[in-house]
């Protein structure tokens, strides 16, 4: 048993706000890096019904830390800015990251991001995995796939499935050739 100096530390320790880990946050947060940050902000509110947290910019405007919720997460994001070892993806036309988000009701924020400006690079279709599943890139380059389980017999998932397979042996990416995709 601790003694108990040991235990009122580590209550102590517990309730100091120099935790590790803010409050709010999750073990791995996004920080995205973007050409256009205050945009980027807005864009996100209106895609995903980000909540804005925190806005810090430079006197001309340059978003040097922003803070948004989406759903229960914390996504980060800042401007390029010279001397930064960061690049937004819009200036290399490329990214090695997909965001994943889910959500209750996938079509509907299919629909309301896609209004605000995402383009879609895989349709939203029911995948053999069992979700309803789509890719969008944001006008700022990030890419961001959209899901939500769904009820799906073993029957449809495994035809589902060898379709794919099939897609993938030939070379192809199964988004290309799936015949169920209707948005």
């Amino acid at each position: 048993m601790p003694s108990p100096s040991r235990k009122k530390a580590g209550r102590k320790a517990r309730k100091s706000p120099s935790l590790p880990i803010p409050p709010g946050f999750h073990t791995v947060t996004p920080s995205l890096a973007v050409e256009g940050g205050v945009a980027a902000l807005e864009f996100y509110k209106a895609a995903f019904g980000a909540k804005e947290l925190i806005r810090e910019t430079t006197p001309d405007g340059k978003l040097v830390h922003g803070r948004i919720r989406i759903g229960d997460s914390v996504v980060l994001l800042s401007d390029v800015f010279q001397g930064s070892d960061r690049v937004a993806p819009s200036t290399m036309e490329a990214t090695t990251v997909t965001l994943h988000l889910y959500s209750r009701d996938v079509e509907s924020l299919w629909n309301r991001a896609v209004a605000a400006g995402a383009t879609v690079t895989m349709p939203l279709g029911d995948q053999y995995w069992g979700e309803r599943y789509g890719h969008l890139q944001d006008p700022f380059g990030h890419h961001w796939s959209l899901s939500m389980r769904i009820p799906m017999s073993k029957a449809v998932r495994e035809a589902k499935r060898k379709e794919a397979m099939k897609a993938f042996e030939a070379g192809d990416h199964p988004a290309r050739v799936s015949s169920d995709t209707d948005i």
